[in-house]
């Protein structure tokens, strides 16, 4: 079961990656069109970006909000022999719901269904700690 829960953290380091090269497109897409001037990436100053440059630059930035609690908490469930079905369940949840906020914010950007698919992220991390602080603790 150990192994196999390092599938969903590395399913999340592929969103990140790929959210990544998407960044970098349309970044170099958005200079060479002169829509940003290359000075600007020296301060990372995205004014008069499109929406889809500033969309994806600030995902990718998410990346590195929730998803890192979720891959400390992988740590601690493997470090703590915890690992079961159950976690793997909610960690696999938990990463395809980081790929469905993804879509939606790198796409149609709709901000309604962003937020609770984001919400609904965050529920599942928290039940991921909270069942994880009580397995430890028993």
């Amino acid at each position: 079961m150990e192994k196999l829960m390092l599938l969903p953290v590395f399913a999340q380091v592929l969103l990140t990656s790929i959210v990544m090269i998407l960044m970098g497109r349309r970044r170099i897409k958005a200079a060479k069109t002169k829509e940003i001037n290359m000075s600007a990436f020296r301060t990372m100053d995205l004014t008069g970006a499109n929406e889809q440059v500033i969309a994806t630059s600030r995902n990718f930035d998410n990346q590195f909000q929730m998803p890192m609690l979720f891959i400390f908490s992988v740590l601690f469930c493997l470090q703590f022999g915890l690992a079961d079905l159950t976690f793997l369940v909610m960690s696999t949840v938990f990463v395809a719901l980081r790929y469905w906020h993804a879509i939606i914010h790198t796409g149609s950007n709709n901000v309604r269904l962003r937020f609770r698919v984001f919400l609904l992220g965050c529920l599942v991390l928290w039940l991921i700690w909270i069942r994880l602080l009580v397995l430890a603790f028993i």
